[in-house]
């Protein structure tokens, strides 16, 4: 008989809580968590009664989790960007196997430190690439590597940020500014490059970038748009970024709130799911709207403290001569993914919406001219990111049992990581890098190469 194996949670987050620690709900028979830290007193709470938790197997830190010898098998690890290091440091060095949210680290030097703690301890590290555990992804890389496309010439990979995500996330959220988090290239498309080096199986050779923030400025506020959309802003309804028309209307996603409310049983007065929960663990209406009026969710996005990109474009040529371009930008009517992977036999489109259209990809054929529509297995209710929030979970679970080797280590998905900090440091400097110079200049930051 197969017995679960205890976890720890670090951050009990929208990532920790409601997207990967869930997986114990439907298998409790797997996984089962034994402590959590979390600075929140209410998350804390919450996460406590959910997982069946005491007073003794709650913190609020992860220096006291750890202070506590290990509790667990593993821990996931969900802190904001900037706070993963320390705590999955201390953790591997203490026993533990660990689940890391991405970004790995906000920096290049903590991300290379953790490849080489995880390398020293002999302890398994996965970066949460969630994409690379799910029905369409897992899809999309049997055809690409299958040889059904010929030799792949370019590929074109596409970011596609809707208007109010943009505004939730990177301007008037935890990733707006990089002083406090990370490049936007980084937060949000470290999933890209690791998809593009999972798929093509090659290194990049040289990279170039371009990118500014355009649009989300003061000087670009309509005339007598207060600091807040409640504080009476004259053109609040016709504003495509009103916090009333996002938080407490849903007007961006009113129609998947509808399917949800019918099949899942969403309660639009209490809507528990993203982003409602980001502003508060209750999101009552009065809770939202309270949220709205004293937090950094109710800001008028032209008025707010956010510095990162709303558009970048990045340029890389691989070690074997073919050329890949990645677009990322804020400004998208459907928030997902688009690709095209151009090859000698035939050209594959597909398309990865996050909310209401369907996955798609197609294969059109240079010979015969068929368009031929490739068949996306369903994915488990519940699982985000099209199934990768489980998927992840049940692979790094099977892993610990010893029943498969890791689908990506440390090491491969420092690759995604080393690429994003390189298309900083070109938009910058407006240079051309060399990666192979890159990476062994990264290697030596930490002095422990």
């Amino acid at each position: 008989m197969t017995h679960p194996i205890d976890m720890v949670l670090i951050g009990a987050g929208q990532r920790g809580a409601h997207a990967y620690a869930r997986y114990a709900f439907q298998h409790p028979e797997e996984v089962r968590f034994v402590a959590v830290a979390e600075p929140d007193p209410i998350r804390r709470k919450q996460f406590a009664e959910e997982h069946d938790l005491d007073d003794s197997q709650c913190f609020e830190s992860w220096e006291e989790l750890i202070d506590a010898g290990q509790l667990g098998r593993a821990a996931i690890i969900a802190t904001q960007d900037q706070m993963h290091v320390e705590p999955a440091v201390a953790a591997m060095e203490a026993g533990y196997d660990v689940l890391l949210e991405k970004p790995m680290a906000h920096t290049l030097e903590g991300a290379v430190k953790l490849v080489q703690t995880a390398e020293r301890t002999g302890r398994v590290l996965e970066i949460c690439h969630v994409l690379r555990y799910s029905p369409f992804w897992t899809t999309l890389h049997e055809v690409v590597t299958s040889g059904r496309l010929g030799d792949i010439i370019t590929v074109e990979h596409r970011e596609n940020v809707s208007y109010w995500h943009m505004s939730h996330s990177f301007v008037r959220g935890n990733w707006r500014n990089e002083g406090l988090s990370s490049p936007m290239i980084l937060a949000k498309c470290c999933h890209d490059l690791d998809i593009l080096y999972w798929n093509l199986g090659v290194k990049t050779a040289k990279l170039s970038s371009f990118g500014s923030l355009i649009h989300y400025r003061p000087e670009n506020a309509p005339p007598g748009a207060p600091e807040r959309c409640t504080d009476g802003c004259p053109i609040e309804k016709d504003c495509p970024f009103s916090a009333i028309g996002i938080y407490l209307e849903g007007r961006p996603f009113r129609q998947w709130m509808d399917e949800a409310i019918e099949t899942r049983g969403l309660d639009p007065e209490r809507p528990m799911m993203w982003p409602f929960l980001v502003l508060t663990p209750d999101p009552t209406l009065e809770n939202r709207r309270k949220a709205l009026e004293t937090g950094p969710y109710g800001r008028c996005v032209y008025h707010c403290d956010n510095d990162v990109v709303d558009n970048q474009v990045v340029a890389m040529e691989l070690e074997d001569g073919r050329t890949v371009t990645l677009v990322m930008h804020g400004h998208s009517h459907e928030e997902g993914r688009t690709m095209r992977y151009d090859g000698t036999k035939a050209t594959l489109r597909a398309r990865f919406p996050i909310l209401g259209s369907k996955e798609e990809i197609t294969i059109h054929h240079h010979n015969s001219g068929e368009v031929e529509q490739v068949p996306i297995p369903q994915v488990e209710r519940g699982a985000g990111h099209g199934g990768g929030d489980f998927g992840i979970m049940a692979d790094f679970l099977a892993v610990l049992r010893g029943e498969k080797e890791a689908l990506t280590t440390a090491r491969e998905s420092l690759e995604s990581h080393l690429l994003a900090f390189a298309a900083e440091e070109a938009r910058h400097t407006h240079t051309v890098i060399d990666m192979d110079e890159f990476r062994a200049r990264a290697e030596k930051l930490t002095g422990v190469a």
